[in-house]
């Protein structure tokens, strides 16, 4: 069982990468990754480092969903036995948009390695897989640009 402090340390860290998606933030979030983060997605290939993960990965999906969020009340957390490691799983949900602009739910569940240096440093993401939930399309395009 993993220790409420720890739980909510982690449920923040998840907190604030959803304001940094939403503000689409890339330089902000980088901070959060170590520099070898490993990803993938869906219909993404494995990326290694923090610049293939926010070009191959980030680029491509957040400035074309709105609403975006990490569900952290459904926050599962595994923690090793010198609290430096977790494993997090949860759900989360956003907007996408078809090639004509129209919305449709977005959803899917992540699974995240976290590791720190020492109990009181700050969380740093080493493995992201943030997946679709079956049968969302795999593609988002952005709202249409108003037409001056």
């Amino acid at each position: 069982m993993t220790d409420t402090a720890d739980h909510r340390s982690v449920a923040d860290w998840f907190d604030r990468w959803t304001a940094l998606v939403r503000a689409v933030d890339f330089g902000a979030a980088r901070t959060m990754f170590e520099p070898s983060v490993v990803g993938f997605g869906t219909h993404a290939d494995i990326v290694t480092g923090i610049d293939a993960l926010e070009t191959g990965q980030w680029r491509q999906i957040w400035p074309n969903i709105s609403d975006f969020r990490f569900l952290t009340d459904r926050l599962h957390t595994d923690m090793s036995p010198d609290r430096l490691l977790a494993v997090a799983v949860l759900p989360w949900t956003s907007t996408g948009y078809d090639i004509e602009g129209r919305p449709f739910r977005r959803g899917g569940r992540a699974t995240v390695a976290l590791r720190r240096t020492a109990l009181d440093a700050p969380w740093r993401g080493v493995h992201t897989h943030l997946s679709l939930n079956r049968g969302t399309p795999d593609r988002t395009f952005g709202r249409p640009t108003a037409v001056a």
